[in-house]
């Protein structure tokens, strides 16, 4: 009996009881929660059904949790229901109800936990960080977990899109052009320019493929190392990310919403709904019509396009190509842009919550108790190449994920790169490592996993790691509705303490002159359903599952 069973179980027997007792089943909530409690001494699994009941209906909660216990009890595949508390019901499920959780693990195989359950054409917006530097280690967040979110919706059944926002417009291409410029003549920075080694090797390169770039006219040589040095930038951006794991669908330019006339037909959409008018001889958009702080300009009083006017467009654009839900994920200093954005959407006459906003807080790196503030490459930021450098792509990439987005994190350098059991990622990969020698071992003895004899594992770990496992699909749903991948590597760990618990207390193999029996085949498909699952979480991460360690 899995947890999806096992809730659709408590709500048919819920309406059966309200009915028998003259009261509505129409107050049962469309999805009933059953939830495994922290102490097992508890039971196996615990709802508070009862509880949400009992004011809805005019019973008392502890009665009204009596009758729902009792009549549990009678099912099949319960073996015991107890009142707790002011209107809890404690549920304990026969072993042989939930081993066929293993059975279904196997059977699916890596879909175990998926589901078509969403069904939205998703765009993913995230990284797009400007062309001008190496990718930051806040944007090196955002490229672990945006990729992470990704995966995981796709497991819901949605159809994601993942683009990255190319800022190839705007001062920052100047700033980024000039500083390429100084750096090829072996003039300092300018003071509003950008640092580090990096910008030298991509003025250096654009001299190898242009070497009478400095002798050309003002504005030609201005152009030639914007247009080769920008191309050579976002080359080596995407090529880190590549490395890291994380790979785009679309890239979309910001130049083109300019060049292409979608920020004018943005603009015209938005005077046919109203939304625009004009003062101080600027464009303004009438966003605190939709809650936002304050109205926003669109075209600047000399004629230029403001930044919002390139964010309208865009959302226009991904609206016309089918997303029924655009996210963006942004940096810790966008929150303004929550607000913006989806007045951009409303005055657009749509509906804002089409736009969703994730902001991400900053990540630290930390060495012998210490900052690491500077990198040798980039000179004031730390990189994804830096990071990764210093603990590896997996290390890195389950370090930025493992907690939620809108807490700043430090990632201490000694303990992601380290193999040890405080070093959440190794305790995860070991684990499967752990289950891939046992195949190994398990297939050198001639004995294969059998689910003909599951009614034997009766064990008090093995029933804990079964019910672990048959939360996954829940949780993948849980964090996924929540756009928070990180309740993913939360289960891992949790998951994988559960079988190395699981391995000290129950022999998997025979020893010694000891016949394998069904007992022996049993467990082996238990730890055949565990390792698929780690195996299923890491790759939702991005993470590798190693067969050894």
């Amino acid at each position: 009996m899995t947890p999806a069973d096992l809730a659709e179980l408590l709500r048919t027997t819920a309406a059966a009881v309200l009915s028998e007792h003259a009261l509505d089943p129409a107050a049962l909530p469309a999805t009933v929660t059953v939830e495994r409690p922290r102490n097992p001494e508890h039971g196996d699994y615990a709802t508070n059904l009862a509880l949400q009941l009992g004011k809805k209906v005019g019973a008392n909660p502890r009665e009204l949790a009596g009758w729902l216990a009792a009549a549990l009890a009678e099912q099949d595949g319960i073996a015991a229901a107890d009142v707790a508390g002011p209107g809890f019901v404690n549920l304990r499920i026969e072993a042989s109800a939930q081993n066929v959780i293993v059975g279904n693990v196997i059977a699916a195989g890596a879909g175990y936990g998926t589901s078509a359950d969403l069904g939205l054409k998703v765009n993913l917006e995230f990284v797009s960080a400007n062309p001008t530097g190496p990718i930051h280690i806040g944007g090196t967040r955002w490229a672990a977990v945006g990729d992470a979110l990704g995966r995981l919706l796709s497991t819901q059944g949605a159809e994601v899109v993942r683009e990255y926002y190319f800022n190839d417009h705007g001062a920052q291409i100047d700033r980024f052009t000039n500083s390429l410029i100084a750096a090829a003549k072996g003039e300092p920075a300018p003071g509003d320019g950008y640092a580090g080694s990096y910008i030298a090797d991509i003025a250096s390169a654009v001299l190898d493929k242009e070497p009478d770039a400095l002798g050309l006219p003002d504005s030609e040589m201005r152009e030639t190392f914007r247009a080769i040095g920008v191309n050579l930038m976002f080359d080596h951006i995407k090529e880190s990310l590549h490395q890291f794991g994380t790979d785009f669908d679309v890239y979309t330019h910001e130049d083109s919403m300019h060049t292409s006339g979608r920020v004018d037909q943005a603009i015209a959409k938005l005077r046919e709904t109203g939304s625009i008018y004009e003062s101080d001889g600027a464009v303004w958009l009438r966003t605190t019509d939709f809650g936002d702080d304050k109205d926003r300009v669109v075209i600047k009083s000399d004629g230029q396009p403001a930044y919002i006017a390139g964010d309208l467009a865009y959302f226009l654009d991904k609206r016309q190509r089918g997303f029924d839900l655009c996210i963006y994920m942004l940096g810790a200093d966008h929150h303004g842009y929550i607000a913006r954005l989806k007045a951009a959407a409303a005055a657009l006459g749509d509906d804002p919550d089409t736009v969703e906003v994730l902001i991400g807080q900053m990540v630290n790196l930390v060495r012998d108790g210490q900052p690491v503030r500077m990198s040798k490459r980039a000179g004031t930021v730390i990189t994804l190449d830096d990071l990764v450098d210093a603990i590896g792509v997996d290390a890195a990439r389950y370090a930025l994920i493992r907690s939620s987005v809108d807490t700043p994190i430090d990632i201490d350098l000694a303990l992601w790169s380290s193999a040890s059991a405080e070093n959440p990622v190794y305790y995860v990969q070991y684990a499967h490592a752990r289950l891939s020698a046992l195949a190994r071992n398990a297939a050198e003895l001639g004995i294969t996993p059998g689910t003909d004899h599951l009614d034997l594992l009766t064990h008090d770990k093995e029933g804990t790691l079964i019910r672990n496992i048959g939360e996954f699909p829940r949780v993948l749903k849980t964090a996924a509705d929540l756009r928070e991948p990180h309740r993913v590597s939360r289960y891992l760990e949790d998951l994988a303490g559960d079988y190395h618990r699981f391995y000290d207390s129950c022999r998997v193999l025979p020893q010694g002159d000891e016949e394998p029996g069904p007992l022996h085949a049993a467990r082996l498909a238990l730890c055949q359903a565990t390792r698929q699952v780690i195996a299923n979480g890491l790759n939702i991460l991005g993470v590798s599952a190693p067969e050894r360690m």
